[in-house]
């Protein structure tokens, strides 16, 4: 059966490169430098994560770039000239303005093909939580919804997505500005380990911390046996590291210890994401509650005020 819509994906969902070559789907790669050597996150195409890690290890500090309006623009005028209704899948906006680019670029190339149908949304999510959303909406393209029903589905299937990454090296954190110099200077002489997610508007933020990498993992363990929803679209659990593989299979090890038929799908955190956090990053992704209803104190005190209003 041919799809009723296509789909661009970009590569910050760190998704295999045989899972997203397929017909019907354009890649958007980001950019990445090593000082002013530029690359492009083909999926880890040209440069694999050891090589780029490795660089990283050895004292090079990479940096990350917007997509650039070219590059989105031939991207999306190769979707419009199909004729076939066309969904891009973005990184959040919360962490690039790159989702502004191409809600710009698609505007642009609507105007030079006036019969094209593109829609742009922001998936708010990253990483291999954006990559769990792109495998989803893969799935669910192929069993036959249009560009529309996808949109829609996108925008509410986000938020049942559950998350959680631990980072090994706070000062790639210090260095992205993501946190102060005194907390990472203070974080690296205690040996803590920062817990992340990814709020409602796309942005990252702590979820806790933990002291050493064993009892890191052991909580993304206990953070998906907690969480875990088997109503779900899909009982695959999403998992990513940036090279240590080893304490990835620890991760699998402990959730198959309670969970036997678990089945993960395991992402290479590219070099995008990993110019941020570093090597030595390990995350999980699954479906579970909706976070929209995981509120803190404050914010269910407003909704409540404005519930009265």
């Amino acid at each position: 059966m041919t799809a009723k819509c296509n789909l661009i994906i970009d590569s910050c969902c760190d998704l295999p490169l045989e899972l997203v070559q397929r017909e019907g789907v354009f890649l958007v790669e980001f950019p990445f430098l090593f000082g002013t050597e530029e690359h492009l996150d083909d999926f880890g195409h040209s440069m694999p994560a050891k090589e780029f890690y490795d660089r990283m290890r050895k004292g090079e500090f990479p940096t990350t770039s917007q997509v650039s309006i070219p590059a989105y623009t031939e991207v999306f005028e190769r979707a419009a000239q199909t004729g076939v209704p066309t969904v891009y899948l973005s990184f959040t906006s919360g962490l690039s303005g790159s989702y502004d680019v191409a809600v710009l670029v698609s505007e642009q190339v609507k105007e030079k093909y006036p019969d094209a149908e593109l829609y742009v949304v922001d998936t708010k999510l990253a990483s291999v939580a954006e990559g769990a959303i792109v495998y989803e909406a893969l799935r669910q393209r192929d069993a036959g919804l249009t560009a529309v029903e996808l949109v829609e589905w996108v925008e509410e299937a986000r938020y049942f997505l559950n998350m959680m990454f631990m980072v090994d090296d706070l000062e790639s954190l210090r260095r992205g500005g993501r946190i102060p110099d005194g907390v990472a200077a203070a974080g690296a002489k205690l040996d803590v380990k920062p817990m992340l997610t990814i709020d409602l508007k796309g942005k990252l933020a702590l979820k806790g911390v933990a002291r050493g990498r064993k009892k890191g993992i052991r909580q993304l363990a206990q953070f998906y046996l907690e969480k875990v929803s088997h109503e779900g679209p899909s009982g695959m659990i999403v998992t990513g590291n940036s090279d240590c593989p080893k304490d990835l299979e620890r991760l699998h090890d402990l959730i198959r210890k309670e969970q036997e038929d678990a089945m993960f799908l395991d992402g290479s955190i590219g070099p995008v994401i990993g110019s941020h956090v570093g090597p030595g990053m390990i995350a999980i992704v699954f479906w579970g509650q909706d976070r929209r209803e995981d509120l803190s104190v404050a914010d269910r005190i407003a909704r409540k005020i404005k519930g009265n209003a």
